[in-house]
């Protein structure tokens, strides 16, 4: 397993070891949103008895599906200080369901199958998307699903947008560096990350399908700029 951290846009290991509550807020997008849509797609598709969460950063994800299914959860990401944070967490509340390992994509080759692999929010640090694309496929067990978030070119142009004219910190929520914001966010400013529909049937063979013909699609989020799709094996 690589020790790099995607380096070529953001160190995590530093960024972790710094962070304070804005920084988890900006390194979690939606994730309150997305363990509502998870927990309805389960709640439809089945419980997977193993779990991968990929990407896991602090866990939130993670600790959601240890808390609220008789699953095995492993989490996965690239940063050792977010590790040690979240195996701390792990050990003072007394999950027994939960693990944490490191792993760095593309070149991201588990232990074993599960039964559900999830990646959301991380993709668009990966420049050869792809390739990890097919690295979380092929961690998927036969009947199982991948479910992924991705950058599109609707985002590219957003994230333009936001270099070209930041938004007032006010609507943001946050004040935003132009100059720290392209840096983090690279690879989709250079188009190196992005993907649509063709791009993951392209990798992976098979088409992705929306989860909205599986569960009902929620009123907010940038659904236009970072899609959520499944891909069953």
């Amino acid at each position: 397993m690589q020790d790099d951290t995607h380096t070529e846009t953001i160190d995590w290991n530093r960024f972790w070891s710094t962070a304070d509550d804005e920084d988890y807020d900006s390194a979690t997008p939606s994730t309150n949103v997305l363990r509502d849509v998870l927990a309805d797609f389960l709640n439809e598709r089945g419980t997977p008895e193993r779990f991968a969460d990929v990407g896991c950063g602090p866990g939130v994800v993670s600790f959601f599906v240890a808390d609220e299914y008789d699953a095995e959860v492993v989490g996965y990401d690239a940063a050792q200080p977010i590790l040690e944070e979240n195996r701390e967490r792990a050990r003072q509340e007394g999950y027994e369901n939960v693990t944490f390992e490191h792993g760095v994509l593309p070149d991201w080759n588990p232990d074993g199958e599960f039964d559900l692999v999830l990646c959301f929010g991380t993709l668009c640090y990966v420049a050869d998307s792809k390739r990890a694309l097919q690295a979380l496929y092929d961690a998927v067990a036969p009947g199982g699903t991948l479910l992924v978030g991705y950058t599109n070119r609707y985002a590219k142009s957003h994230y333009e947008s936001v270099v070209e004219n930041p938004p007032n910190p006010e609507e943001a929520g946050r004040e935003i560096d132009p100059e720290r914001f392209a840096d983090r966010f690279s690879l989709v400013l250079s188009g190196e990350s992005t993907l649509s529909y063709r791009d993951i049937h392209d990798a992976l063979g098979t088409w992705p399908r929306s989860p909205w013909e599986v569960v009902e699609k929620p009123e907010r989020w940038m659904w236009r700029n970072h899609p959520l799709v499944w891909v069953p094996k």
